[in-house]
């Protein structure tokens, strides 16, 4: 729903945002000292028709907006709902998955990002370790990385074995039906980056001391072993799009596009409606005349630096 712009105290609200979220991306942009200036140079010659700043946190603001609401009414229908992120490394799922939660309760709204498998997890049925993250009524979770990741990283690096994979490929259909019959609104997402796109976005993190921590050596290798994640992602599509469950490919070479794609796709999924609530009052502070309020001892304050 698009901000009403007749209206003074919605435009104030914008712009306040607008100046805030602005100042957020600056302290971004500022935070990569280490990043050369050719690749800075090459990078913004292939993308030379990005969003301008005012249009995207404009759009974003106005769909975060609409995602709040979306909060409020999975909270008040006790809806469940499961959101799966999935694609090539870099191609800007943490991104989406940011600017979905940045305004949201984290008690309704919980990210889940699994670590490698411990040894008892390698023991058990695939999905039990997936199982307990999924969502209670009036939740939303969101999968960075899912079950998927043995038709993926564990398919190509050789962590499964063929018939591991061919299991996951007869059993995952029917994993996520159950899913879907549970109640659970299950929504797939798939991020997809040209080789050349990816290829630039590891030079940057490389080039960035505070962004090196991203790449891992399965980041590395899956630069190596491009052509082998595209069969697998190939061999994914055809075996997993069921109807209960299809999946959306997101174009992500340009990423404040991808972000706005993918936020007012998810929205327009949901049957979702403003949620009626008693407005709130602030109440006043009960003061007591005889209370004096204790000296804190100097050494418990952070020290004021700024």
């Amino acid at each position: 729903m698009p901000i009403d712009e007749t209206n003074p105290e919605a435009m104030d609200w914008l712009a306040a945002e607008l100046a805030d979220t602005l100042d957020e991306d600056y302290e971004l942009e500022i935070s990569e000292p280490a990043v050369s200036e050719e690749i800075r140079r090459i990078y913004k010659r292939k993308h030379p028709a990005a969003l301008d700043r005012a249009t995207y946190f404009r759009s974003l603001l106005e769909l975060q907006a609409e995602l709040i609401k979306l909060h409020n009414w999975v909270e008040h229908t006790g809806e469940k709902v499961v959101v799966i992120f999935e694609g090539r490394d870099s191609a800007g799922k943490g991104g989406v998955i940011k600017r979905i939660t940045q305004r949201l309760n984290p008690r309704v709204v919980r990210v889940v990002a699994l670590q490698k498998p411990t040894e008892q997890e390698k023991t058990q049925w695939y999905f039990q370790r997936y199982v307990p993250h999924l969502p209670s009524g009036g939740e939303i979770v969101l999968f960075d990385r899912s079950w998927y990741n043995r038709s993926g990283v564990e398919r190509v690096m050789g962590f499964a074995t063929p018939d591991q994979v061919e299991q996951f490929f007869q059993d995952v259909p029917e994993f996520e039906r159950m899913l879907v019959r549970s109640g659970i609104r299950l929504i797939k997402y798939w991020f997809s980056i040209t080789d050349e796109e990816q290829q630039l976005r590891f030079l940057m993190r490389i080039h960035d001391p505070l962004k090196q921590w991203k790449l891992s050596p399965m980041d590395l290798q899956s630069r190596v072993r491009w052509e082998d994640y595209t069969k697998a992602k190939e061999e994914t599509f055809a075996r997993t799009n069921i109807p209960e469950a299809p999946w959306f490919v997101v174009e992500g070479n340009d990423k404040k596009r991808a972000r706005l794609n993918c936020i007012r796709h998810l929205l327009s999924l949901m049957p979702y409606e403003e949620v009626p609530h008693e407005q709130i009052t602030l109440p006043d502070r009960v003061f007591d005349p005889d209370y004096e309020r204790e000296h804190l001892p100097e050494q418990l304050f952070v020290p004021n630096h700024y």
